[in-house]
């Protein structure tokens, strides 16, 4: 356990420590958030390392994950062992399982891993994430709330970062993991380029087994996220 208070915690799917998805997607981002330690990223044709570096870099702060909880700061009275209890709860009354394949797409102005074949398990499992963790989260703070804002929320999504911290939860949830940050300003070759490679990344790859939760945790404001620890399913 962590000797001293975290700014954030998350909770989020991350494959396996050192599995070849974790191995995979931390070299595509440049970073090993076990560790907390860069990487050095595969390259890609078409791409310099400065650019690719450059396109990766928002979710590289992350670290190789899939959101169930949003980044959250825990409500006054609460304490990390409090918030390890509740998840290994939540962990006990799930099964692993092997999800759909996961394919490039992009989603909005970014690209991520979407599963292509039936989400009912991962969607369960994402909901109970945010329902029974939320009572252990302080509310948003006004800054918070307008910055969310700032981003043009529909009322649906506003209503339910009001109940529950976080607009893009329960039916405007969509699992993804991240593979770049932005590429609205980006030249069609480069996102080709991204999107050719990302494909060489991960489509030989075995299909990836949901059999854990993991937490992460941001040390301090702006930090980067370290993961925590990775709690089994059905344990």
């Amino acid at each position: 356990m962590n000797d001293a208070p975290m700014h954030r915690y998350a909770i989020y799917f991350a494959p396996r420590e050192n599995s070849p998805w974790w191995l995979a997607g931390s070299r595509w981002l440049g970073r090993c958030a076990a560790r907390g330690e860069p990487l050095p990223q595969v390259p890609v044709p078409g791409l310099s390392a400065t650019r690719l570096h450059a396109l990766t870099k928002a979710p590289r702060r992350y670290g190789w994950h899939a959101t169930l909880k949003a980044p959250f700061t825990l409500a006054p009275g609460v304490d990390e062992a409090r918030l390890r209890e509740e998840l290994h709860a939540l962990c006990r009354a799930f099964q692993p399982f092997t999800m759909p394949r996961l394919k490039v797409a992009q989603l909005d102005d970014f690209l991520a891993l979407v599963p292509d074949g039936d989400v009912h398990a991962i969607d369960t499992l994402a909901g109970a994430s945010v329902m029974r963790l939320h009572p252990l989260a302080a509310p948003l703070t006004p800054d918070e709330l307008a910055r969310r804002r700032a981003a043009g929320l529909s009322p649906e999504e506003d209503a339910l970062m009001l109940r529950w911290g976080y607009p893009f939860v329960l039916q405007r949830f969509r699992f993804h993991l991240t593979l770049s940050g932005s590429v609205k300003h980006a030249e069609p070759a480069e996102i080709e380029a991204l999107q050719a490679a990302a494909h060489h990344r991960f489509d030989p790859l075995p299909p990836c087994r949901f059999d854990r939760v993991s937490l992460f945790a941001e040390p301090r404001p702006g930090a980067d996220f370290r993961l925590v620890d990775q709690m089994e399913l059905g344990t």
